[in-house]
């Protein structure tokens, strides 16, 4: 690709990027199946009470700073370097493999300011949907290990991420592209590749597909048996599903859906992995029933409480992946999502994008260690927290104690705190005190025509004041 031209892509793209991610944006659902794996459901309910992690896309896509994987997708919505021929284009991405050379990559700056945020679980791109695997499997050669970066020590990729996070005592989580464009038996070149799904008719073609079932499920195995454990099985691309599954919901999307079946044996799959992985949380994105042990609305925060276990996955950026001159979103209002996303019953998944040479950005780590300034002395309202029925008023949102015996309340500041705090609902008990969780002051607080009034100390806060009493 000459300067000029490469230039202008990567301008058209940094633009595009906002546009770009809606398009593809999970969307939420009502639908929700509890799993019957009674050591599912106690993983689900400890993986409830961490709420705030992180999401890693690192891929080729680092090289030259661009959205990860759509621009080789053939749909209308996306844009890349008009000058370019789509199967040019596709050359050259698939070419960035031999670019791709890490040298400076360090998990354990990424774990750490993980930590050092208030996060608790990781969810880490293992391959994304252009299928350049971040681990090195036997199943293809294209992977972060087979490339330039194959004498490195830590050419695994993924092994070394999932130490590093476990060192800090995190979940751990491997997010899982089911659509693998680069597969022969994905995008067979036979055929031009015209949208996200598959490009041949698997009817017609079973012996192919079963090879790809085969290639995926060895994949996922790969990851379950070789890494140690994992707490979170997270697949992306849900168009990748029984055609059985797809239903008004689905058509809703407007995505293009093949008339065959894209199913790659899910049943099979979970009990495969849940064998040397007890309790597995499989998150089949979008395709619900017991393989949607969670649901993850993307970049938005549903309307209301839900009652099942969900997480919103939200970029800190306007990218999931590295992109130059990304624009950040501010402590303020990352903890605002956090606190709003707790109460309503959820947690934040926040995604942030390692550079090309395998370091996290100095933005990053900056934004990082601002949230957790907040979290780590308001953290007693968010962390092993649960939902209550009366859990908003105005600036005021609130969470309770897992036993019921403790609310929390949450008032969300915009730079400078109020001299007095006031909500209906969630009455304290009578004769208590509320105390504020920062500094452990106790304050008074009187009812008047049924709401709940007290005067604020002065005090340092001004992204959000957090308070407990009992109810």
């Amino acid at each position: 690709m000459k300067l000029k031209n490469y230039i202008i892509f990567c301008l058209l793209l940094f633009a595009f990027t906002a546009f770009a991610q809606q398009n593809d944006i999970m969307p939420q659902s009502e639908i929700y199946e509890w799993p019957k794996d009674a050591a599912v459901k106690q993983k689900l309910e400890h993986w409830q009470d961490k709420k705030f992690g992180m999401i890693i896309h690192w891929g080729i896509y680092a090289v030259p700073g661009i959205i990860e994987s759509w621009s080789i997708c053939s749909e209308d919505w996306i844009e890349r370097d008009s000058t370019m021929k789509y199967d040019d284009y596709k050359k050259w991405y698939w070419g960035l493999s031999e670019k791709f050379n890490p040298t400076a990559f360090n998990p354990e700056q990424w774990a750490k300011a993980g930590k050092d945020a208030g996060m608790k679980y990781l969810v880490f791109t293992t391959k994304h949907h252009d299928g350049f695997a971040m681990f090195d499997t036997k199943e293809s050669n294209y992977s972060i290990a087979k490339g330039p970066f194959a004498n490195n020590p830590k050419k695994d990729v993924a092994r070394y991420v999932f130490d590093a996070f476990r060192k800090q005592d995190f979940m751990i989580g491997a997010y899982f592209s089911k659509p693998d464009w680069h597969s022969q038996y994905y995008w067979w070149d036979k055929y031009a590749t015209a949208n996200r799904n598959n490009n041949y008719d698997i009817r017609k073609n079973p012996w192919r597909w079963n090879m790809f079932k085969s290639y995926t499920q060895n994949q996922i195995h790969e990851l379950m048996n070789n890494y140690g454990s994992i707490d979170i099985l997270w697949l992306d691309g849900g168009w990748v599903r029984p055609r059985s599954s797809v239903n008004d919901e689905v058509l809703s999307w407007g995505a293009p859906i093949p008339e065959w079946s894209q199913d790659v044996d899910m049943p099979k799959i979970a009990a495969d992995a849940r064998k040397v992985q007890p309790g597995l949380i499989v998150v089949d994105r979008t395709v619900h029933g017991q393989f949607e042990n969670y649901q993850t609305p993307e970049q938005k925060i549903p309307e209301k409480q839900l009652d099942y276990p969900w997480e919103s996955c939200m970029t800190l950026g306007g990218a999931w992946g590295f992109v130059p001159n990304d624009q950040y979103k501010s402590a303020r209002e990352v903890v605002h999502k956090l606190v709003e996303i707790v109460a309503k019953g959820g947690s934040l998944l926040l995604g942030v994008g390692p550079k090309a040479d395998g370091t996290l950005p100095d933005d990053v780590i900056k934004k990082l260690v601002e949230i957790g300034m907040w979290t780590s002395k308001n953290g007693t309202a968010i962390y092993g927290t649960r939902s209550t029925k009366n859990y908003h008023d105005g600036q005021n949102w609130f969470t309770q104690s897992k036993d019921g015996k403790t609310i929390y309340g949450i008032t969300l500041l915009n730079g400078t705190a109020p001299k007095e705090i006031s909500w209906k609902g969630s009455i304290p008990k009578k004769g208590t005190t509320i105390t504020l969780l920062s500094n452990k002051q106790k304050v008074k607080w009187k009812l008047i025509d049924g709401r709940v009034h007290f005067d604020l100390p002065e005090t340092d806060e001004k992204i959000a004041l957090t308070f407990s009493f009992t109810p």
